[in-house]
């Protein structure tokens, strides 16, 4: 069970942290950001105890959060979503139609999601130099014209290029969402703006496949690319006319490719922030294997038509939601590394679980699914928190720091995405993959707790 905290508390960044050096986010820079005359990111220290007892610090809280800028930033941030899972009830029409395997037809969601690796990698270091919102309107006009160009593709070769730059346009409203979530909020803020911001996020894969498949009912598989690109017209908008520009010019760091590298090697440099970087990215990594195996076992396995698969596909989104909702009340009693880590025993059990289930065919697809769910439901609890301790601590560069954690994010789902696939897209491949994925997370974690010895 999770232990309540006791004792006087500092904020999220002080409790996996010590003292940072004096370039560090302060009480009288609440934002994060740095003064314009010390602009380089301050050294990487040694990493402190990723599980402490130390309750939440409420009134770290910068201020309160409204429910429109909530909605604004979900948009921005489900348009990632939408693009990887709108498609995915037509994966075995265009399997079909380009005469190409279910393997390879899978390779166009690994495709998306090195997009979104590397384009949080380019557009993170942008958003700190040129503010917010030039990059991710560019960004987005990238999406648009590549979701109109994918319908014409005439292969999976031209189509998995395309889902490429579908993923970079994406990547931009993904990153620079979270630089603006950190420059608005601090301290356990962060973890609740990131569990609300979940709960509009969980939206989209509970609409997009349900779009998908209702779009095909009158409309071949290229139509669900139109669709897309009017999504990405609807999110510039809301970019353009609904965020104001977080990252005045004071704050914004020098350019050139030598403060980037600077940068980015500082972040690596850091052992906790990349720590919780990896328990971040396995979790994500856990569900893109999902996304990319779901409909095949679902559909091919189960016997399940486009619409039913869609149905439940949506369906299953909502124990991710729940969990992310949950978590808001759980930051009151427990700190996010305590949630954090039991969430992932609770996820590596479950799994076990799964395994069983998928693999001594115990109870059919309800028993699948309802095993499956639990386990969406524990992982749930690991990324809200997980990625707000870690940009907790690089507040003065927060665009290039959530490149960072974004581009680990997909990046390690393009490398699990295809696992399922390889292993023959079946329930027991689906099942095995996800849970080793949460227990390196776990291990990752424990591991570097006891060497910390905090636990």
């Amino acid at each position: 069970m999770l232990t309540p905290s006791v004792g006087a508390g500092h904020s999220i960044a002080a409790r996996i942290s010590p003292e940072r050096p004096s370039s560090s986010p302060d009480q009288d820079n609440p934002e994060g950001f740095m003064s314009a005359e010390n602009t380089a990111i301050a050294p990487p220290v040694k990493a402190a105890p990723l599980l402490e007892t130390a309750p939440l610090d409420t009134s770290s809280v910068d201020r309160k959060p409204s429910v429109g800028k909530i909605l604004a930033l979900g948009s921005m941030t489900a348009l990632g979503p939408f693009t990887i899972d709108m498609y995915l009830p037509a994966l075995p029409d265009i399997g079909a139609d380009l005469g190409v395997s279910s393997s390879t037809v899978q390779l166009t969601i690994t495709g998306t999601l090195i997009g979104l690796a590397l384009g949080q990698l380019l557009v993170g270091p942008l958003s700190d130099t040129l503010g917010r919102k030039k990059p991710l309107l560019a960004g987005i006009g990238v999406h648009i014209l590549a979701s109109l160009l994918a319908v014409f593709a005439p292969s999976i070769a031209v189509l998995g290029i395309l889902r490429v730059f579908q993923g970079m346009g994406a990547a931009a409203a993904a990153v620079v969402t979270m630089a603006i979530v950190r420059d608005l909020y601090s301290g356990n803020t962060v973890a609740v703006v990131m569990s609300r911001l979940m709960l509009v996020l969980g939206v989209a894969p509970i609409l997009a496949p349900s779009i998908g498949g209702a779009l095909l009912v009158a409309l071949d598989w290229r139509g669900i690319f139109v669709v897309l690109a009017l999504i990405g017209v609807g999110t510039a908008m809301i970019g353009a006319f609904g965020l104001a520009e977080t990252l005045p010019k004071e704050k914004r760091r020098p350019s050139g490719l030598k403060s980037v590298l600077r940068t980015y090697g500082s972040l690596l440099g850091d052992r906790t922030f990349m720590i919780l970087t990896l328990v971040s990215s396995v979790g994500m990594a856990s569900l893109f294997a999902y996304v990319s195996g779901a409909s095949f076992v679902y559909q091919d396995q189960y016997g399940l038509n486009q619409q039913e698969f869609a149905l439940l596909f949506s369906a299953g989104a909502i124990a991710l939601i729940g969990a992310s909702q949950v978590n808001v009340r759980l930051l009151d009693r427990w700190t996010p590394q305590q949630i954090t880590k039991w969430a992932l025993v609770a996820a590596v059990v479950s799994g076990a679980v799964v395994i069983a289930v998928a693999v001594l065919e115990l109870g059919g697809l309800a028993g699948f699914v309802i095993a499956l769910w639990v386990m969406a439901g524990a992982i749930g609890f690991v990324l809200p928190n997980a990625p707000a301790l870690a940009l907790a601590r690089h507040g003065e560069a927060a665009g290039t720091a959530a490149a960072m954690l974004g581009a680990f994010q997909f990046g390690v789902g393009a490398a699990i995405a295809p696992a399922v696939g390889l292993l023959g897209n079946t329930s027991t491949a689906l099942a095995v993959t996800m849970t080793a994925c949460v227990s390196l997370g776990l291990i990752a974690l424990l591991a570097t707790t006891r060497k910390s010895e905090s636990v």
